[in-house]
């Protein structure tokens, strides 16, 4: 890092960037609000420095383009740069908090996803939010026929199979039925589109050569291959495969204190979505162990005479996450 004539905080906004600049021996250099037309020009006519950023909404756009003009870019978490704000907050002063941020030899960063990785975390978040929609939907139709004294079953096909017999009873009003019929085109819809991300998902990860090899883990489709690739980004930025787990929030929560370790339950933090994809593929492997099937049962069964199975499954998505990075490394998963 004093290599490098500057180290600069960059506060990234919609319309307005803030920059705080320091020198190799800690002293300010400047500290400006740039227009964000006048970004690119202002940096491309600096020398090759450090730039930190907060990790947020455009900030891998503007790290992608920054690194272009030759500087080393650095995305930091939001919760670790409040420590290092001694004023009020504004962007001039969050910016100065950035600067100061990255200097810590033992900060952790974000790593930096290509276009690439965001388009397919794209698809990721419009199929979870078509799912979520579909639901609405779905307890939508149910609770409009409470009103009318109409009880179906729950479950999409279940649903429609009453419904079916449900409309076509005398004495219901024609406009609920087209009402319902109109609910019903809508969550047909939201299916459509599910099954046409499903099939985009599966094409991705079919093309991409490292989502493939993840393909091979017990319990990791297509769904958790693509996540884990296009969520961890370049997996060099963590140093070990338990670093990736903890960064999955896979690893017990410690309050230890005298020398006495005391572990709680898992710390929860990092992306929730991904986390989830995994302790659900873990459950289809405990499914598998019951009969003996997997690579890993014997250390399953193992594992489920000592502990719930609730246990055992998140056990189990910390160490397909371990395994998982370690493919992402070019090594073999059985390795860690």
């Amino acid at each position: 890092m004093n290599n490098v004539p500057f180290r600069c905080g960059l506060d990234i906004a919609k319309q307005i960037f803030a920059v705080h600049a320091v020198n190799s021996n800690e002293k300010p250099v400047f500290q400006k609000l740039i227009p964000r037309r006048k970004v690119l020009s202002f940096f491309a006519q600096l020398p090759p420095c450090i730039i930190g950023i907060e990790a947020c909404g455009g900030s891998h756009y503007w790290a992608r383009e920054l690194r272009k003009l030759g500087h080393e870019i650095k995305l930091i978490s939001a919760r670790f740069v409040i420590p290092y704000r001694r004023k009020a907050k504004n962007d001039l002063n969050d910016a100065e908090a950035i600067c100061e941020a990255i200097s810590r030899p033992s900060m952790n960063y974000v790593s930096i996803k290509s276009e690439e990785q965001q388009t397919i975390l794209m698809a990721h978040r419009i199929r979870f939010q078509s799912i979520a929609t579909r639901t609405a939907l779905t307890n939508q139709i149910h609770g409009h026929l409470l009103e009318f004294g109409i009880v179906v079953s729950k479950g999409r096909k279940k649903m429609r199979r009453d419904l079916h017999e449900v409309l076509e009873r005398e004495g219901i009003p024609a406009l609920l039925c087209e009402l319902i019929h109109d609910l019903l085109a809508a969550v047909d819809r939201e299916e459509e589109r599910i099954e046409a991300l499903d099939r985009t998902i599966e094409q991705w990860v079919k093309r991409n050569e490292i989502a493939s090899k993840l393909l091979q883990l017990d319990g990791v489709g297509s769904l958790t291959a693509s996540a884990i690739v296009a969520t961890a980004g370049d997996a060099k930025v963590f140093k070990n495969s338990r670093q990736f787990a903890a960064w999955l929030g896979l690893v017990p929560r410690q309050h230890s204190s005298g020398g006495k370790s005391r572990l709680g339950k898992i710390t929860k933090a990092g992306d929730r979505y991904l986390r989830t994809l995994l302790i659900h593929g873990s459950r289809t492997v405990l499914l598998m162990s019951k009969n003996g099937r997997g690579k890993h049962s014997d250390w399953v069964e193992s594992l489920r005479e000592r502990r719930p199975d609730n246990v055992v499954a998140v056990a189990y998505a910390a160490k397909q996450a371990r395994m998982a990075w370690a493919i992402m490394m070019g090594k073999e998963a059985e390795a860690v």
